[in-house]
């Protein structure tokens, strides 16, 4: 690798498993609105329901692709309306979900890793997905924090990697970009110029022609590479 001088990582699924997060998350959802729009959340009870309405909302509003807390709480309002109860509660059914998505469990060498990092280089975090790093209790991590929904793009589209570059005010050569998805994270960073390292806790194969800088198969196995 060329020399570094920060970091971007990636969140879900690179700090903390994302599905129990969604599934407790969506958990908190039915049963606030079992208590104020029953029929909702009856009808949301299969739990593919809600996808189904997010595709029917992205197929309206294809603006949203970026944005996850915008799709959920305009498929959460659109199963409000088709039951025939207030639209209005979306706001608050989605703060509900969003509470608890902000819920994470980290993997037991988090907290450690970006200690590690953190102390020797600038880091931003860098996700497609509405964690919070602040209410999560992490930020102090953290430079600064780039999601797609506010950039209005999202991985792997390089003007997103390049966003936390600018955030740091360095050229993205100069960053190294962490991640667990192959072609999200390691092959967008070095399309977009970037450094990569690919966390592969699974073992999966390369499925691309170009490899990254590095794969490592844990965040510690990351800090020893970094040391």
């Amino acid at each position: 690798m060329a020399r570094i001088r920060a970091i971007s990582i990636d969140l879900d699924d690179t700090l903390w498993p994302i599905r129990p997060t969604i599934a407790r998350a969506e958990a908190a959802l039915l049963d606030w609105l079992g208590q104020h729009a029953p029929a909702t959340a009856a009808a949301l009870a299969d739990g593919q329901a809600l996808r189904a309405l997010g595709r029917q909302v992205l197929a309206l509003r294809p603006g949203l692709q970026a944005d996850l807390s915008g799709l959920r709480r305009e498929a959460i309002r659109l199963a409000l309306t088709q039951a025939g109860e207030s639209p209005a509660l979306a706001e608050p059914a989605f703060d509900r979900f969003l509470a608890e998505r902000q819920r994470v469990v980290l993997f037991g060498d988090a907290h450690d890793a970006l200690a590690f990092l953190s102390a020797r280089y600038p880091v931003v975090a860098l996700s497609n997905g509405n964690a919070d790093v602040q209410r999560i209790g992490i930020g102090h991590y953290f430079r600064a924090s780039i999601s797609a929904s506010v950039c209005g793009v999202a991985k792997p589209d390089a003007r997103i990697f390049h966003a936390a570059a600018q955030a740091l005010r360095l050229p993205p050569q100069a960053l190294l970009h962490v991640g667990d998805d192959a072609t999200m994270d390691a092959l967008g960073a070095i399309d977009a110029g970037m450094q990569a390292v690919w966390l592969n806790a699974a073992g999966h194969p390369w499925p691309h022609d170009r490899p990254p800088q590095a794969t490592v198969g844990s965040l510690t196995a990351l800090c020893r590479l970094l040391a």
